[in-house]
């Protein structure tokens, strides 16, 4: 499966924003010391030899993007409003699988219920689709609005990734 990813980043160029959300990708795909890959393979949107992803999947996207430019704004809203989505999504199967299956049958894991509740309770991972420079899934709106609050300048940077 695919999904396209977005690294919250200081920075104070494109440039710059770029390569710290590579470094965000690489800890996502396992390829920094002492990270755990999550994702098998990510691409920047700055890739042009590519004929299968990034661009050639997705159409054009900003390579990098100050959060409060209106191309950030919107990559911004595209990752929240897709975190809250499958959030809500996996929520109302463990609701349905707590009021609809016994305890046997959760057990067993019927109707993939024991899988929702892995997915409600992630940190990363094709549940989460926006993260902090240090690899971190932002899992809330307290979360983002803090980070949002807190940080300078503040970039964007969306890659697309395989899971």
């Amino acid at each position: 499966m695919y999904m396209i990813i977005y690294a919250l980043v200081e920075a104070s160029t494109e440039s710059e924003a770029l390569s710290a959300g590579k470094t965000v990708f690489n800890k996502l795909v396992g390829s920094e010391p002492h990270s755990c890959a999550v994702f098998d393979y990510f691409v920047t949107f700055d890739e042009e030899d590519t004929s299968v992803a990034g661009k050639a999947r997705w159409g054009e996207l900003p390579t990098a993007a100050p959060v409060d430019s209106d191309d950030g704004e919107d990559l911004l809203e595209r990752g929240w409003e897709a975190t809250k989505k499958e959030f809500e999504r996996n929520l109302d199967r463990v609701k349905e699988a707590i009021d609809e299956l016994s305890d046997e049958e959760i057990m067993r894991d019927e109707d993939l219920a024991r899988h929702a509740f892995h997915q409600v309770g992630a940190y990363d991972g094709p549940t989460i689709f926006l993260y902090t420079e240090h690899g971190t899934g932002i899992r809330h709106r307290g979360q983002l609005d803090r980070l949002l609050e807190e940080s300078e300048v503040l970039w964007i940077v969306p890659a697309d990734v395989h899971f």
